[in-house]
């Protein structure tokens, strides 16, 4: 475990970066809404953010003592936690014992936790006891494992996020009650990330769960350092989940003619979205699995279904996409004389990326001692993923480099047990602590973050009226003979 420098000791510069041009992540986003990225490039000069965070990141003796408290508790017990949960998986909606650890040491540090909330068994809001009007610092915790084959695992390390929130909860809310700071600390519990039915942020958005957070914060694993440019989010998290049931009809394999193989449109709409592909803009990801495939060989499948996660980085293409993979599969049943029963059943989206936020973060990271750093912004990123959330209220994703391996990986797994995950682990525990001490100390921070939030929720509508006159569909006629 490498050792990082009390940030009182660290030659202080002004780290924030020089603001860039606004970058969505595709041509046609840059071109069509380019006006927008102009007005949100204007609002991001205005806050003379590189001075703001070299302001914050100067001497501060009382947020030095914050940091080092974050530290502390992980590395006394909070680490070891992370890798207990590790070695537990649990996926999502059945992680009982990983919330029971968490929720119990939360209890222990004087926050009273409310289970079941939204209507899910395994999500959970913690408020901090002693709490009193002011700023309410949100942490997001996540704690389920990937589904796999072979065995369910941590290969996105969920199971570090738990641990890592809770020290920088627990560190900031002792500071608010031992410095008499207004304000108060909200814990929130959020289950099955990584499964998109139902969205649980989303749900849990619906149902008011998050009402009256001023700012939220949360980690991820990461493979490098880095930090997102502000805008609107972008990419992997604008996804349709779809759930395609065929219907045929059951006949012996030796005489399948009497009946209509169901698995055949399954197998006809994966063929069918192949011939799709070429069609459709290169930034389309469209990735499916057969869940059901009928139950003995020798029999006619005449239930079949496929599960399809459809993704795009703006809703108004996505929605073109969506169009399109329906028809394959009206086209499929048709072609296999089958039936089809389709049900887009969660919806995620992308939300705003604030950097304000970020860049703090990040500078942070740069002191502490990161790894793998990459020191221009990438494209604009929200802090959850469902993006619900991240439209209504402003937040920080802290990605710092915590493995080696790919995502949802086996190697990303043990790394979260290895020294380059402990690491990563506690760099994120102290930068979240530090982000959330500035944030309930300074209210001339905090009116810069409000202020850059609230300017791109207001530009939200322009980007996406300009990228719907970025997409026309095509002219096709009707054929005619020869």
């Amino acid at each position: 475990m490498r050792s990082a420098m009390p940030l009182a000791a660290l030659v202080v510069c002004a780290l924030a970066r020089p603001i860039p041009a606004a970058a969505q992540e595709t041509p046609t986003e840059r071109t069509a809404a380019a006006d927008v990225i102009r007005r949100v490039n204007d609002l991001e000069r205005s806050l003379a953010l590189p001075q703001l965070v070299a302001r914050l990141t100067g001497k501060d003796p009382r947020r030095d003592a914050v940091v080092a408290r974050a530290r502390e508790l992980m590395e006394r017990e909070l680490l070891a936690m992370a890798d207990d949960i590790t070695r537990h998986p649990e996926v999502g909606h059945k992680e009982e014992r990983s919330v029971k650890i968490l929720t119990d040491y939360l209890k222990a540090h004087d926050f009273a936790v409310e289970m079941g909330v939204a209507g899910l068994a395994t999500a959970f809001v913690a408020r901090y006891k002693n709490g009193t009007p002011g700023p309410n610092l949100g942490v997001i915790l996540e704690y389920d494992a990937l589904r796999g084959t072979s065995r369910d695992f941590h290969g996105d390390q969920h199971s570090a996020q738990g641990p890592v929130g809770m020290a920088a909860a627990a560190a900031v809310a002792e500071f608010l009650t031992r410095s008499k700071t207004p304000g108060t600390v909200t814990v929130y519990g959020t289950p099955a990330e990584e499964l998109a039915s139902p969205a649980a942020k989303t749900v849990m958005y619906s149902a008011g769960v998050f009402k009256g957070a001023d700012v939220i914060v949360r980690s991820h694993s990461s493979t490098a350092t880095q930090t997102p440019g502000p805008g609107f989010g972008s990419c992997c998290m604008n996804i349709d989940v779809v759930h395609y049931t065929f219907s045929g009809a059951p006949a012996h394999q030796l005489q399948a003619w009497d009946g209509r193989d169901a698995l055949m449109g399954v197998i006809e709409l994966f063929n069918h979205i192949d011939g799709l592909r070429k069609t459709l803009r290169p930034e389309t990801k469209i990735q499916g699995i057969i869940t059901e495939g009928g139950k003995a060989p020798n029999v006619v499948p005449d239930r079949a279904a496929a599960e399809f996660w459809i993704r795009y980085p703006d809703p108004i293409y996505l929605a073109q996409v969506l169009d399109r993979v329906n028809d394959a599969a009206r086209g499929a049943a048709l072609a296999t004389g089958t039936k089809v029963h389709i049900d887009v059943d969660s919806s995620s989206r992308n939300g705003i990326s604030v950097a304000a936020l970020n860049d703090v973060a990040f500078a942070y990271l740069q002191q502490l001692g990161a790894t793998k750093v990459e020191r221009e912004p990438g494209r604009p990123l929200p802090y959850e993923e469902t993006g619900t959330v991240a439209t209504q209220i402003p937040g920080v994703g802290v990605t710092v480099h915590s493995s080696n391996g790919g995502y949802h990986t086996f190697e990303m797994e043990a790394d979260a047990l290895g020294e380059v995950g402990h690491h990563g682990f506690l760099l994120d525990a102290q930068a979240m602590a530090a982000l959330l001490y500035h944030f309930a100390t300074d209210a001339p921070y905090r009116a810069a973050v409000q202020r850059e939030f609230a300017g791109l929720q207001g530009l939200y509508a322009d980007y996406l009226a300009a990228l719907r006159a970025a997409y026309p569909l095509p002219n096709v006629p009707d054929p005619t003979g020869n």
